[in-house]
């Protein structure tokens, strides 16, 4: 099932709110269910639904991956216990003092220093993964950051304490997290998957 690109609802942002217009909701027809007699039991009940997800104060990091850009943010409240800590998954605000954290570049320092804290491997995918398996989800830490962000490395074999690069979707970005995934520390352009750049 999928609907035509001219069909296909859009958003747009007017006055500070979404504004949505176009399809949103596309029904197919319902298909019977029968056992091995032919005796009708229920039927299938197909529907294609186009979500709208909002991203609100965590746009920048989707925006930055974009363009092979890792964002994250640090709290930089003077009164907070925990002032100067760098947040990786990215996070609006300080889980302490709850004030606004600042967004910083940290992309030179995964490309110098981000390795594989822990990893597993599976052959069982979510709905809708678009990432080839087996999937290496891998936990990636870095320098100087207090959390630790999952991804999936896409190139090598994981282990723990390996060295590993981010690598971005800056052509076509879907601007998901898949946008940005992780490689082998030494693995060549030429091996990258189609769209993606260091």
């Amino acid at each position: 099932m999928s609907c035509n690109k001219e069909d296909q609802g859009t958003v747009k942002v007017v006055n500070g709110r979404y504004k949505p217009s176009g399809k949103f909701h596309y029904p197919a027809p319902n298909t019977p269910i029968r056992d091995e007699t032919g005796k009708l039991l229920g039927i299938t009940n197909p529907r294609d639904i186009v979500h709208i997800h909002s991203y609100g104060g965590e746009a920048i990091f989707f925006a930055s991956m974009a363009e092979g850009k890792l964002v994250a943010s640090r709290c930089d409240n003077p009164n907070c216990e925990t002032t100067g800590s760098i947040y990786m998954p990215f996070r609006i605000h300080c889980p302490d003092c709850l004030m606004k954290n600042t967004v910083v570049d940290i992309t030179d320092k995964a490309k110098a220093n981000a390795t594989v804290y822990s990893f597993m491997t599976t052959e069982r995918t979510g709905a809708f993964n678009s990432l080839p398996t087996p999937i290496k989800f891998v936990n990636v830490e870095f320098e100087g950051v207090c959390t630790i962000l999952m991804g999936a490395l896409i190139r090598g074999e994981p282990r723990m304490g390996m060295k590993v690069v981010p690598i971005f979707k800056t052509k076509s970005p879907d601007y998901i997290i898949t946008d940005m995934l992780w490689v082998a520390e030494g693995t060549q352009e030429a091996d990258l998957p189609e769209g993606y750049t260091f």
